[in-house]
């Protein structure tokens, strides 16, 4: 996997909308959870290409102090072989002056290349830096938004099983709606109330016909006394 396309995946994810994603899925808590491994897989490949590229900027950095501490040490052995140079000039020993003059050279050669090599090294290395960095800020985004996906699945969790227990409880109001033992009682009153009606009823059949019969012998006494009075009239 070329850095390219690391650098791509992590953008392309750490930038993922996640709320128009919900708003296309027809099962959002499947989605999530599928979203969720998704992120957690490519993290894990992330993390591992990021530490080769980090690991393969570290070994250009390490090689490039050394090319500057090449070029360094080269460059002071050019100077301590010119000294030497210089100083068996002075004795007289011209041929032994020249070899240590031609060991600066070499020492300067070396120098060159030394600093050529780390001059060289310079942009690739800035390049490498800016890769890592972007890589970097895009795993931490990633982890952010797993941390954000994490949370939405476990609100819609939570609020799925809200709903379950409220529809739960709904179904249990309705059942003793239709299992009211109040109405129960309202169809016993119902029975009363007709039992006492009944006996108000009977109560006041019976009271009516006690009327009649007292009714019935005021009625005799008068034809008893109508009698007397009228036999009185016959025998003064």
């Amino acid at each position: 996997m070329t850095k390219q396309t690391i650098l791509g995946r992590v953008t392309q994810l750490a930038k993922a909308n996640i709320n128009a994603l919900l708003d296309q899925a027809e099962d959002p808590q499947k989605m999530l959870d599928q979203l969720i491994r998704d992120y957690t897989a490519n993290i894990g490949e992330a993390e591992q290409a990021v530490a080769t590229t980090i690991g393969g900027l570290r070994l250009m950095e390490q090689d490039h102090r050394e090319d500057v501490a090449a070029a360094r040490e080269w460059g002071e052995k050019a100077l301590a072989a010119s000294g030497k140079a210089d100083e068996l000039r002075r004795s007289g020993a011209a041929a032994e002056a020249d070899r240590f003059d031609g060991l600066a050279k070499v020492a300067l050669q070396r120098q060159l290349q030394s600093e050529r090599e780390a001059k060289a090294a310079e942009p690739t290395i800035a390049a490498q830096t800016e890769v890592v960095d972007q890589l970097k800020t895009g795993l931490t985004r990633m982890k952010s938004k797993l941390g954000e996906l994490t949370a939405k699945r476990d609100e819609l969790v939570a609020r799925a099983r809200s709903a379950e227990a409220q529809n739960q409880m709904l179904d249990a109001v309705k059942s003793i709606d239709v299992l009211d033992p109040t109405s129960e009682l309202s169809r016993f009153e119902d029975k009363v109330r007709r039992e006492e009606a009944r006996a108000l009823g009977s109560q006041e059949l019976a009271s009516s016909s006690l009327d009649a019969q007292f009714e019935e012998l005021e009625g005799l006494g008068d034809e008893a006394e109508v009698a007397a009075r009228l036999a009185a009239l016959k025998n003064p």
